[in-house]
C-alpha cells in the first residue's frame, strides 16, 4: 500500500502567517482609515471655528459699534430736547399733546424708565406711565391750561380712581401750567396726589427742583 506524502510544515506556516496578517489588516485597515478621517475632521473643525470666530468677532465689534452710536444719538438728541425745556415758556406755548411729550421727556432726563405716552381718548387720567429711579410705577395727568383756567376737584379725583386699581401705579402726579382750586389741592393733600403747578413745573425743568416723585 502506498504511503501518503508527508505534508510540509514550511508551506503550512507560511499560510498561517499569511492568514494572521491578512486578518491584521482587515482589523486595523478600518480603525486606520477612523484615525485619518478624525484628524481630518479635526482640521477641518479646527480651520472653520478659527473662520467662525472671526466673523463673530467682527459682527461683534460692527453691532457694539451701533449701538453705542444709537446711545449716543439718543443722548444727544435727549440732551437737545431738555435744553428746550429750561424754561418755563416753553411750556406754555405747546399744544397738549406737545406738553405731554415734553413731560416724558423730563422724567427720562431725570433717570425714568419705561416711561410712555398713552394720552388720549380713553386714557382713563392717564397721559405719561413711567418707572421712577426709586422702582415705583408713576402716573402723570398733564393739563396744558391757560393762566385762567385752573385744574379742578373733579380731575384729580379722576386720577385718584384709577391710577391704582386701573393702571397699577405707585404714585400720581397731575402736571399743568396753571394752578388748582381749592377743592382739588386739599382733594390732592388728602389722598397723597402729587400736584405740580406752573411754578414747580419751572423749577423741575430748569433743575432747580427736586422731581416731583421724590
Amino acid at each position: 500500500m502506498a504511503r501518503r506524502p508527508a505534508r510540509r510544515r514550511g508551506s503550512t506556516t507560511a499560510r498561517r502567517a499569511r492568514r494572521s496578517r491578512d486578518s491584521a489588516i482587515l482589523t486595523l485597515g478600518p480603525v486606520v482609515l477612523l484615525l485619518v478621517l478624525a484628524v481630518s475632521g479635526v482640521a477641518w473643525l479646527a480651520h472653520h471655528l478659527l473662520l467662525l470666530a472671526g466673523l463673530l468677532a467682527v459682527g461683534l465689534a460692527v453691532t457694539v459699534g451701533l449701538v453705542r452710536s444709537r446711545v449716543l444719538a439718543e443722548r444727544r438728541g435727549l440732551e437737545a430736547a431738555t435744553a428746550r425745556l429750561r424754561h418755563i415758556g416753553a411750556f406754555l406755548v405747546m399744544s397738549p399733546k406737545e406738553f405731554e411729550q415734553a413731560l416724558a421727556v423730563l422724567c427720562r432726563r431725570d433717570g425714568c424708565t419705561e416711561v410712555r405716552v398713552v394720552g388720549g381718548a380713553g386714557d382713563l387720567a392717564a397721559d405719561v406711565l413711567a418707572t421712577t429711579p426709586a422702582g415705583q410705577r408713576v402716573l402723570i395727568q398733564a393739563k396744558r391750561y391757560g393762566p385762567r383756567t385752573f385744574v379742578g376737584s373733579n380731575d384729580v379725583q379722576k386720577v385718584n380712581g384709577t391710577f391704582r386699581d386701573i393702571h397699577g401705579c405707585d404714585l400720581a402726579m397731575v402736571v399743568t401750567t396753571s394752578s388748582f382750586t381749592r377743592p382739588a389741592a386739599e382733594f390732592c393733600a388728602k389722598v397723597g396726589i402729587r400736584m405740580v403747578d406752573q411754578r414747580a413745573l419751572a423749577r423741575w425743568a430748569e433743575g432747580t427742583g427736586r422731581p416731583p416723585w421724590s
